[in-house]
């Protein structure tokens, strides 16, 4: 079983894609992880990555589409995966689909947690981090038991620059730009399924899981 999570900054998508990894037995492949991994360990396709990023440019789409590709022919992925982070853009799931049929595998869902902008935008802005330990927080679901001070390690809490509502609306604004467009993509294609991603996480997971049966 072959899924692809998409969703905006914030909507969940990467804890429901633990979830579904940890339920089918099947790995959580995030491009992040992938592309640290890579570097970390010297590799090729590693040092080709890195030669970009250090410039801070993208990684180029079919660079990106090697190391996954690389990744996802891995024995632990033979009964499947769940892309979380990729495709971002069209030309990006053109290049996967493409690579994928050469194969002759294909994406079996596009699972979209939809949740809407000013949910997001609250849902983070509440988020809370400790720069000391790396534990996070929120200060509506998940508060401290003293406010502003981390559990773990008694160290402020602060509001990550990535988290204030102003880049939340510039993330979003990209996300609608470049990765909203992948909903009809994959609605074409007959694999989307929609989830409600404003109700409690348990309830999105269930609902997932209905879908996938």
């Amino acid at each position: 079983m072959k899924i692809i999570m998409l969703g905006a900054p914030g909507a969940g998508k990467g804890t429901q894609a633990k979830m579904i990894a940890e339920k089918y037995g099947i790995p959580h492949v995030s491009t992040g992880d992938i592309f640290r991994a890579n570097i970390k360990n010297g590799t090729e396709l590693g040092m080709e990555a890195k030669k970009y990023m250090d410039q801070g440019l993208l990684v180029p789409d079919e660079l990106t589409v090697k190391i996954l590709l690389d990744r996802v022919a891995q024995e632990d992925c033979r009964n499947g995966y769940v892309l979380d982070g990729f495709p971002r853009t069209i030309p990006q799931a053109e290049v996967l689909d493409k690579a994928l049929a050469e194969l002759g595998e294909e994406i079996d869902y596009a699972v979209n947690v939809d949740v809407p902008d000013e949910n997001i935008v609250k849902r983070m802005s509440g988020r809370r981090a400790c720069l000391s330990c790396g534990a996070t927080y929120h200060i509506e679901h998940i508060p401290p038991r003293q406010e502003g001070i981390c559990d773990n390690c008694s160290q402020s809490l602060v509001l990550r620059d990535d988290d204030k509502p102003e880049t939340v609306q510039n993330r979003l604004k990209v996300y609608h730009e470049q990765t909203q467009p992948l909903i009809d993509f994959y609605t074409a294609k007959g694999v989307l399924r929609t989830v409600d991603g404003t109700v409690d996480m348990k309830e999105v997971f269930d609902a997932i899981v209905s879908i996938l049966g």
